[in-house]
């Protein structure tokens, strides 16, 4: 057993593969920051606040189902900083909603300053303790789960759904199936890659 209950892997092998869940937390804030940037120096561009919302939707949700769980298992008073975590990552959503709605200057600011926030916060104090306390092969396992999830999370910001496993790994897969219908319908981007 694991120190983050983890199932146990198949008796193949024997070696844990992948990047670990600190390294691709790390690597998806550094592109936030680069995205919020963008979108603030160029306020009228859709495609970089549709683009924005989308990484932004995928990472918040990627965060729900598997980094807070992985606090609360192993960090002393860790209930403590996900529920935090979460109530921030919600009011985000929010405002995430508002720039949706209105893809004003005004919004962009108030998501770019929220983003910069919640990389500080878990830079400082989450990513730090996990490294800490957390094997480095769970670190990995939890890694792949957690890209695995950013290919199957929304697009779009949805404040009222679940925020804590199980029903957020339900209900998010099935939500973003709808939001991916729409980006396609109305062709929005939603990766940096096709900006």
């Amino acid at each position: 057993m694991t120190s983050l209950n983890l199932p146990p892997l198949p008796p193949v092998g024997g070696e844990t593969t992948g990047r670990n869940v600190v390294d691709i937390v790390a690597q998806q804030h550094r592109e936030l920051l680069r995205l919020c940037d963008r979108m603030l120096a160029h306020p009228g561009d859709r495609k970089i606040t549709d683009v924005v919302i989308a990484t932004l939707s995928r990472h918040l949700s990627c965060e729900e189902q598997y980094l807070y769980p992985a606090i609360r298992k192993a960090v002393p008073g860790g209930e403590e900083l996900a529920d935090r975590e979460l109530a921030e990552d919600q009011a985000l959503l929010v405002t995430l909603q508002q720039l949706q709605r209105s893809r004003s200057a005004e919004h962009a600011a108030d998501v770019a300053a929220a983003v910069r926030r919640h990389v500080d916060a878990d830079a400082e104090e989450l990513l730090p303790v996990l490294v800490q306390m957390v094997p480095v092969e769970d670190l990995i396992r939890v890694g792949n789960r957690f890209e695995t999830a950013a290919e199957a999370a929304p697009t779009r910001p949805h404040p009222a759904t679940p925020s804590t496993p199980p029903w957020n790994k339900v209900v998010d897969p099935a939500v973003a199936v709808v939001d991916k219908l729409r980006d396609v319908v109305t062709r929005r981007t939603t990766y940096s890659k096709d900006l």
